[in-house]
C-alpha cells in the first residue's frame, strides 16, 4: 500500500525535474517609444457686434382715439337702428385711420448694436506615449516586447529549460 501512494509522488518529482525555469537578465539593444494619436474635441467660439434698428414705439393710442372719433361720427349721421350702425362702422373706420396715422408719425428708434456669438466643436490632435518597442539579445537570440515603462540596460526574462527526448531507433526488418 505505502508503494502505491510513493507513485505518483516520483511521477510528479520527475516532471518537475524535466521542465525548470529560472529568471535571467537579457542586454537590451534598442527602445523606440510607441504613440498612438488622438482627436481631443473642444468648443471654439467667436462674437460680432451688429448693428440693428429698433422697431417704432407705436402703441394703441391712434387706435384708440381713431375709434372715439369715428364713432362719434357715425352717432351724428344716423337715425333710429341706422345710428347703431353707422356708429360701428364709424368706430372701426376711425380705429383703422387713427392706426395709419399713428404709424406714420412714430420714429424709428436709435440704431442699437447686439452681440451674436457663434461657437462650433474643433478637434485638436496630440500624440499619446502608449509604450516602449524594447528589443533585446539573449546569448545572442534577438526578441522584441512592448512595456509599459522604459527599460534601463538590461530586461528580466524568464528562460525555461526542457529536456530533448532522444529519438527511438528504428530497425530495419
Amino acid at each position: 500500500m505505502k508503494r502505491l501512494s510513493l507513485l505518483p509522488l516520483l511521477a510528479l518529482t520527475a516532471a518537475a525535474a524535466q521542465a525548470q525555469s529560472f529568471v535571467d537578465n537579457a542586454r537590451v539593444q534598442s527602445v523606440e517609444p510607441q504613440y498612438e494619436t488622438v482627436q481631443l474635441p473642444r468648443e471654439e467660439c467667436t462674437s460680432q457686434w451688429v448693428t440693428e434698428a429698433q422697431p417704432a414705439a407705436g402703441g394703441y393710442g391712434g387706435v384708440i382715439i381713431g375709434g372715439l372719433a369715428g364713432g362719434l361720427l357715425g352717432n351724428q349721421v344716423g337715425k333710429g337702428h341706422g345710428r347703431e350702425a353707422a356708429t360701428a362702422a364709424g368706430a372701426v373706420i376711425g380705429a383703422i385711420a387713427g392706426d395709419r396715422l399713428a404709424g406714420g408719425w412714430a420714429q424709428a428708434g436709435a440704431p442699437a448694436q447686439r452681440e451674436v456669438r457663434s461657437c462650433r466643436t474643433v478637434y485638436d490632435t496630440q500624440q499619446r506615449l502608449t509604450g516602449y518597442r524594447v528589443t533585446y539579445d539573449y546569448r545572442g537570440h534577438l526578441s522584441t516586447i512592448v512595456t509599459s515603462e522604459q527599460p534601463g540596460q538590461t530586461v528580466p526574462v524568464r528562460v525555461s529549460v526542457t529536456p530533448v527526448e532522444p529519438r527511438a531507433y528504428h530497425r530495419p526488418y
